[in-house]
């Protein structure tokens, strides 16, 4: 579940005195662009996708760049990442024959070689056909231990509303009267092979304020759905409701968790029939590992005479601590540099992957005899690294992926205890990558602070403020961006002389949960100022000039680059917002935006509009300023960030005389594309924008 800005200002002197009184909004006249599906609106948004389109494609650049990326995106030569169920390992695949995908499955062993022999599961494209549906896949869960039975999530267009099927894997087909749910957020998890939970759309009521299920119940194998039994039953005003299955032999526990909002919820194990509650923090995230319940926390906790610190990694025996035993053993502590990027769970480990500088490092920790050993994993000190379990239950393998900006991903095979490691895949290289060079530099942002930010460029670049660069950015709900190889990015951009910036602003999570609450609600100018901050130091270390530098982003980013252009729109001359919020005015009233008031706060309390109002996009565009020139792309099947929000900003900006374009794809939910020939066409109208503004 886990995914917007002020008046036109020229200075910060400026924006600081703007910051006395926010502006009124006015009455919606664009109200109507709302209507996702409505006949009027899809005109408007035809009209618009064909200009934007006769525009870009004509460009000398277009045809050459769509290629390439189709064949890119395409290439059988990519990575197939895999899960485990059972004796199989399973992934789902697209490429030029298989436009909507196939679900496949072969041996580890088999996945081990060089050309594994794979077998088809599920046949998205021939399965959409027979259906007479636009189906997209959207995922499969496994029954434990053995995964005969599936339940397959199938989304009409992209959106993360979704249908549930189940599926028999050894007879290869759906489950006649199996478990089968109508299209709606949520869906089942198992208990056993006859019993699931499940959270959907029961009716008027059962889902909340943000379009989540917020009722929990338990569903036999053949009753009708309506007689599910009640688990549990959230609030109407809370995000949503869930539940799930330990699986783990010797601790099986049923689990139900309430999500009050985006960063705080109860945790409840279901004992007997009865839900007792997991005394956790509320902001905390819990699970559970065997007999071990491990904690990590966002804010400081005081137990007794000892405070743990926020950012910290606690574990401690489950069954002591609903007893009311409180003795933790701190398996991560932070540092002002060092932050907790995740946890892979295997049969005897926790695999920790720390980040230092925006630089991950592995720690293998094992209980033995009530106590963690630990160990540092020999894995590349460079580039980012991917962790993640075969089989958490059964194995004590593990797959890592290594990548960096220049480096095409990796996939290896790791066993705990044991620094070797055997290469499974190797991504090709899509662009060369000698003649770049990547480098961190720091920004000072306005307030002082230190906001870190790499360079890929080539290594004979001049510093003379001429380099066509484009610098990203998120900064929200605690996500971290680290370097990662991009073959769309280097081949679309680099290659064509491009500079690539990435952004480690606040609001995001390169620095723990500090970092991600330093930009929330009230000090959310906070990731605008440190984007701003990075944009400044580009062009004062002359790598670019306001002329030659463009910024995109997307969802959150969305909102980032809006803010960014409305505040600033002497710095850029080139933005790209994607799925983007930004009317933060109504933000909270359009599909999940509810969910979100945890990061922006409440625009209906007028204390909170009063800063929300100040950098809102939407309310802070203005036919008096010159802004750069802007590509707004969304779906028109986004269920996730309305594309309301781009449709309205780009009538109003057109009304204003803004020389804008839009693109709205008509498939694709909150990714933007539901194929890789989507992706395709949107990488290349994106990029052959950026080529056209900026070089």
């Amino acid at each position: 579940m886990k995914k917007v800005v002020t008046g036109v200002l020229l200075g910060l002197a400026a924006l600081a005195g703007a910051r006395a009184q926010a502006p009124s909004a006015p009455v919606d006249k664009y109200l109507w662009l709302e209507d996702v599906d409505g006949a009027e609106a899809l005109a408007w948004v035809a009209e618009r996708n064909a200009a934007a389109r006769k525009e870009l494609e004509a460009g000398a650049r277009f045809p050459a760049i769509h290629a390439r990326l189709k064949t890119i995106l395409n290439s059988k030569e990519r990575i197939p990442f895999v899960t485990m169920h059972g004796d199989y390992v399973y992934n789902f695949w697209r490429d030029a024959t298989h436009v909507r995908g196939i679900w496949r499955r072969t041996t580890l062993a088999s996945f081990q070689k060089p050309d594994p022999a794979w077998e088809t599961v599920i046949d998205v494209d021939q399965l959409a056909k027979d259906d007479g549906e636009n189906w997209v896949w959207a995922g499969a869960s496994c029954l434990k231990p053995n995964g005969e039975r599936c339940l397959v999530s199938l989304s009409r267009g992209g959106g993360d509303a979704h249908v549930v099927r189940e599926y028999d894997l050894a007879a290869r087909a759906f489950v006649k009267d199996g478990f089968m749910l109508p299209e709606a957020k949520g869906g089942a998890s198992w208990i056993d092979r006859d019993t699931v939970f499940v959270n959907t759309d029961f009716g008027a009521g059962s889902m909340t304020s943000s379009g989540y299920p917020r009722i929990v119940k338990e569903w036999k194998r053949g009753a009708p759905l309506a007689d599910a039994r009640l688990v549990y039953e959230a609030r109407a005003g809370d995000l949503a409701a869930s539940a799930w299955k330990d699986f783990t032999p010797g601790h099986e526990n049923e689990f139900i968790e309430r999500q009050i909002t985006f960063y705080t919820s109860e945790m409840f194990v279901r004992e007997a029939g009865q839900l007792v509650r997991v005394p956790k923090p509320d902001d905390a995230n819990a699970y559970t590992v065997r007999d071990q319940l491990v904690l990590e926390l966002r804010s400081d906790w005081q137990v007794g005479a000892v405070t743990y610190p926020q950012g910290a990694l606690l574990a401690t025996g489950f069954k002591d601590f609903m007893k009311g035993g409180r003795a933790f053993e701190v398996l991560f502590a932070p540092s002002p540099t060092r932050s907790l990027d995740g946890v892979a769970v295997t049969r005897s480990a926790l695999l920790v992957n720390e980040l230092d500088k925006v630089r991950n490092r592995l720690v293998e920790l094992r209980h033995v005899d009530g106590k963690w050993q630990r160990r540092a994993v020999d894995a590349p000190a460079m580039g980012a690294l991917g962790v993640s379990a075969v089989d958490a239950v059964s194995s004590d393998q593990y797959f890592l992926t290594v990548t960096d900006f220049l480096t095409p991903t990796t996939l290896y095979l790791g066993q705990v205890g044991d620094d070797r490691r055997a290469l499974l895949k190797s991504m090709p290289s899509f662009f060369d990558a000698k003649p770049y060079t990547v480098r961190q530099f720091d920004a000072t942002s306005k307030d002082g602070v230190k906001v870190p930010y790499f360079v890929v460029m080539r290594k004979d670049a001049k510093m003379n403020g001429k380099n066509p660069t484009v610098l990203y950015g998120y900064g929200g709900f605690e996500v971290s961006l680290k370097p990662s190889y991009s073959a769309v990015a280097g081949d679309a951009w680099l290659a064509q002389g491009g500079v690539y910036v990435l952004a480690n602003i606040r609001g995001g999570g390169e620095f723990g949960p500090r970092w991600h609450q330093a930009a929330l609600k009230d000090q959310r100018q906070r990731a605008f100022d440190d984007f701003i901050a990075v944009a400044q130091d580009l062009i004062k270390r002359k790598v670019t000039s306001p002329r030659h530098l463009g910024i995109m982003g997307g969802s959150n980013g969305g909102l980032l680059v809006g803010a960014a252009m409305t505040q600033r729109p002497d710095l850029f001359n080139a933005v790209v917002s994607q799925v983007p919020l930004l009317d933060m005015q109504r933000y909270h009233k359009l599909l999940a935006g509810a969910s979100w008031m945890g990061e922006y706060g409440d625009p209906d309390d007028p204390a909170q509009w009063g800063y929300i109002s100040r950098y809102s996009p939407y309310h802070n565009v203005f036919s008096d300023k010159r802004y750069p020139r802007v590509l707004f792309t969304t779906s028109t099947r986004d269920d996730r960030v309305h594309p309301g929000h781009a449709r309205k900003m780009v009538a109003k900006m057109q009304e204003q005389g803004h020389d804008v374009l839009y693109w709205e794809n008509t498939e694709g939910g909150h990714a933007g594309a539901a194929n890789n020939d989507q992706q395709a066409q949107m990488w290349a109208l994106t990029y052959s924008f950026l080529l056209n503004q900026l070089k």
